[in-house]
C-alpha cells in the first residue's frame, strides 16, 4: 500500500480494542495465535481473522516454524502514523499558547479598565463606592 492508503489501513487497524490488545501484547514479545487468545475472551477464529487485518497493515509479520506461526510486531507503521499525529500535536500545541496569550491580553485589559472605572482606591469617579451595598 502506498502512503496514505497504508495510513488509513493503520488507523482502521488501530481502531479496534481488539487490535490494540494484540499488539500491545507483540510488543512483548513474539507470538502464536494460541498464545494471544489466552487473555481474549474471543475465539482462535476471531483472534485469527484480526491477526489478518493487523498484517494487511504492515503492523505485523507472520512466520511459520514447523505447525507453529508466530506474530510479529512491526513498528515501522506506528512509527508513521505518530509521526503524522505529531504534526497535528504541534498545531494545537501553537493554537493553544495563543488563545492563552489572547486570553492573557484581554484579561489584563479588563482590569486596566476595572482600575480606570474604580479608580485605585476602588472608588468611582464621584468618590462614591462602585459596589452599591457599600454605600449603604
Amino acid at each position: 500500500m502506498a502512503g496514505t492508503d497504508q495510513l488509513s489501513a493503520v488507523f482502521s487497524a488501530l481502531s479496534d480494542p481488539t487490535r490494540r490488545a494484540i499488539l500491545a501484547e507483540l510488543a512483548e514479545r513474539d507470538a502464536t495465535v494460541t498464545e494471544l487468545t489466552a487473555p481474549l475472551s474471543i475465539s482462535m477464529p476471531a483472534v485469527s481473522r484480526h491477526l489478518k487485518v493487523l498484517e494487511r497493515a504492515a503492523l505485523i509479520s507472520r512466520s511459520r516454524s514447523g505447525k507453529w506461526r508466530a506474530s510479529r510486531l512491526e513498528a515501522a507503521p506506528l512509527r508513521e502514523a505518530a509521526e503524522w499525529i505529531e504534526r497535528y500535536r504541534r498545531f494545537w500545541d501553537t493554537s493553544l499558547t495563543r488563545l492563552d496569550a489572547h486570553l492573557a491580553a484581554v484579561q489584563a485589559a479588563e482590569r486596566a479598565t476595572d482600575r480606570t472605572v474604580e479608580g485605585p482606591d476602588g472608588r468611582g469617579p464621584q468618590g462614591d463606592r462602585m459596589n452599591p451595598r457599600e454605600n449603604e
